[in-house]
Parts: structure tokens; C-alpha cells; sequence
């Protein structure tokens, strides 16, 4: 294995342990269930008012509130690694 591809598997093994993080947790939630609702009425809300909603949408409907918790995550976990690489570079000088 590369240098390159050990950092890339470093950092997704560390981005996966953080989905279940605590301290991220709590925030990917909430952002899930605001910005997801607004998506599901956006995507879904004319088909679940008439009825229409079928096993494809409602398999949708996990992505759209997965997708925000996804993100949302990753951005709190790109920016700790951020603040830990600039305070381990301050340590070095």
C-alpha cells in the first residue's frame, strides 16, 4: 500500500469511528432531522399527501435524512483534524 492510499484508509477509518462519535453526534442529528425534513417536503411531500409513496420513495427518504448526518459529521470531523494538525505544527516549533 502507498503512503497515499495508508493516509486515505487512516482518515476514512477515523471518519466512520466518528459517525459514532458523542461529541459529533448530537449535532449530526439535529442537522439531519431540520435539513432533512425540509428536503423530504421539497422531494416527497406532494407524493405522501396523495398517497403516492412507494418503496423506492420511502428508500429515498433514508438518504435524504442520512445525506445532511453524513456531512455534517464529516465537516466536524475534517475540522477537529484541521485544529489538531495546526496545534501538533505548533508543538513542533
Amino acid at each position: 500500500m502507498t503512503f497515499g492510499a495508508h493516509s486515505l484508509m487512516r482518515m476514512l477509518k477515523g471518519y466512520i469511528s466518528s459517525l459514532f462519535d458523542p461529541e459529533f453526534v448530537s449535532t449530526g442529528l439535529k442537522t439531519a432531522v431540520f435539513v432533512g425534513s425540509l428536503l423530504f417536503v421539497i422531494n416527497h411531500g406532494l407524493a405522501l399527501l396523495r398517497g403516492e409513496m412507494n418503496r423506492e420513495r420511502w428508500i429515498s427518504v433514508i438518504a435524504t435524512y442520512a445525506m445532511p448526518y453524513l456531512v455534517n459529521v464529516y465537516g466536524q470531523y475534517s475540522y477537529r483534524r484541521k485544529l489538531d494538525g495546526k496545534g501538533a505544527a505548533a508543538d513542533d516549533d
